[in-house]
């Protein structure tokens, strides 16, 4: 076969480094906009993004020519030193060394669509942690408490 297709959709999770509540609302359209044309550039456009105080989730369709933790890391990073410049409260920004990173089934895109974009509603009634356990347990990836919250 000549052409190479692919159809991977993710759904990203991660969180500001100990939590801290850091992401304002002022800035989360243009935290998202930047994450946005980062993933774009790496050929792995975004369907949904959205984040609360303390982190973020990110629903995307992975590309098939740029390896998966290769993606993540450039995401943060960049997203990590651009959020820098946006002045003194975000100084000592950083996201926090891990992720989780879940697949998403075509059939389910649009629920996960609409989790991801009421977040703010939702952590009304979950923390990140007893969600983020939850999607691990949901996943069947065992998450060892040890290295999950830095």
């Amino acid at each position: 076969m000549s052409q190479s297709l692919s159809n991977i959709i993710v759904h990203l999770v991660f969180s500001t480094k100990e939590r801290r509540p850091l992401l304002r609302d002022a800035e989360r359209g243009e935290l998202h906009a930047y994450m946005t044309g980062t993933l774009k550039n790496l050929e792995s456009p975004v369907v949904q993004i959205n984040s609360v105080r303390d982190h973020i989730h990110i629903l995307f369709v992975q590309s098939k020519n740029h390896a998966p933790a290769k993606i993540i890391e450039r995401v943060k990073s960049s997203s990590s030193g651009w959020i820098k410049t946006l002045g003194d409260w975000y100084v000592d920004f950083a996201w926090q060394n891990g992720y989780g990173e879940f697949s998403v089934s075509p059939i389910h895109v649009e629920a996960v669509r609409e989790y991801v974009r009421n977040q703010a509603e939702h952590h009304k009634r979950e923390d990140f942690q007893t969600e983020y356990r939850r999607f691990c347990e949901k996943n069947g990836k065992p998450l060892d408490e040890r290295y999950a919250w830095d």
